[in-house]
């Protein structure tokens, strides 16, 4: 399956527990078929102080730490550039070049 939503993009969440909810994709892990969305999809993970070889003090914090984790490609849509509302993804070949295109609207993404 080709991937056709990039780091950088904005999608629409469409299932799952943060369904409504939008956010800018930060990185796309194509070979486990998931991306991780900016604030959605938090998980907590407790982490223990680490030390830094030849430092003085200790460099990463300890603690509960909250970040985004992964969700399925399946459980968003892209968001439309002209109106902002999900829409899948098609692609459109020009002079060589692939151009993705939203197919709710036909314009092109990149």
């Amino acid at each position: 399956m080709s991937v056709r939503i990039k780091a950088g993009d904005d999608v629409i969440v469409v299932g799952g527990k943060d369904r409504g909810k939008s956010g800018k994709v930060l990185r796309v892990e194509p070979a486990k078929n998931r991306l991780f969305v900016e604030g959605l999809n938090i998980i907590k993970r407790h982490q223990r102080p680490q030390q830094v070889a030849g430092a003085q003090r200790a460099e990463q914090v300890g603690g509960v730490i909250e970040k985004e984790g992964p969700i399925h490609f399946s459980n968003v849509m892209l968001a439309d550039p002209k109106d902002g509302k999900p829409t899948r993804v098609g692609v459109e070949i020009e002079d060589g070049k692939r151009y993705r295109v939203a197919k709710r609207s036909g314009t092109r993404i990149d």
